[in-house]
């Protein structure tokens, strides 16, 4: 399923929403189907997302998923029951083969932006390719992430915008974050969508137990930024107890708060 407003883009933001990892059977079609529930009401455009598995935890005895066959299989089910749009990471080449048939969009980690064989096969499966900035790049020079996909797609005079570019924080000092939001008109100048990724530019990484930390109170304040500042989407992971959660639960929004905090980011987005 193409997500269609991508390339006829809507007047409100959409959103990418969904766990970070996809933890068990049962979970994931309860959060995608609130999430689409909201949306829904709120006229959002929404993408469903989670990993199938965790390729670059701090520590080895990280959660890293449930198996990749059965957590892709999970998400196609997804896209076929509530007829919506899906993502998930690929690390190498072989993935994005492996990843394609279940999903719509195909996600680029932020680490790995650079990596010239993962983007060109990714862009070899006519997928949507979503890009995150990596944390020690500049937005200037995510125009040659964009090349490189371009240059391997299939169609090369059609594949705007079958690329996205996502903005989740510069690497400050150790174990901080900080976001530019300069990042956001400056990567729209390659003509794609420029999404916000609110809850991983709150990870604070590196920390000494091997466990990224976070602030997540801050979420409502980076995603209002956001939309002032005009991104094309946000990026929220999010979870029915963040604190119980097997991956990145430090830095997720309760799911039992994206509902009010979607409806303030409507109001915003409406009075620019």
């Amino acid at each position: 399923m193409q997500p269609s407003f991508l390339s006829n883009p809507n007047s409100l933001f959409f959103l990418i929403a969904g766990p970070c990892v996809i933890e068990n059977e049962e979970m994931p079609f309860q959060i995608a189907e609130e999430i689409q529930k909201i949306c829904n009401t709120l006229h959002i455009p929404f993408i469903f997302k989670a990993s199938y598995q965790k390729a670059n935890r701090s520590s080895i005895h990280s959660f890293t998923g449930i198996g990749n066959t059965k957590a892709l299989e999970i998400l196609g089910k997804i896209r076929e029951k509530y007829h919506l749009p899906t993502l998930t990471d690929i690390h190498t080449a072989e993935e994005a083969e492996l990843a394609a048939p279940y999903v719509d969009v195909l996600q680029i980690p932020a680490f790995l932006c650079r990596q010239t064989e993962l983007l060109q096969a990714a862009a070899k499966t006519s997928r949507y390719v979503n890009i995150k900035k990596g944390q020690f790049l500049s937005p200037e020079s995510m125009k040659y992430a964009v090349e490189k996909v371009k240059e391997s797609s299939p169609s090369k005079d059609n594949f705007l915008p079958k690329v996205m570019l996502t903005e989740r924080g510069t690497t400050f000092g150790y174990q901080d974050l900080v976001v530019d939001f300069r990042s956001i008109p400056i990567m729209q100048e390659n003509q794609v969508p420029v999404i916000m990724d609110v809850t991983h530019s709150l990870q604070q990484p590196n920390q000494a137990n091997g466990v990224t930390g976070g602030e997540p109170r801050m979420i409502e304040t980076i995603a209002k930024a956001a939309i002032a500042c005009g991104a094309d989407g946000l990026f929220i992971e999010t979870h029915p107890n963040p604190a119980t959660a097997l991956s990145d639960g430090s830095n997720m929004l309760s799911l039992e708060l994206l509902e009010p905090l979607l409806r303030k980011l409507v109001r915003l987005h409406q009075s620019l």
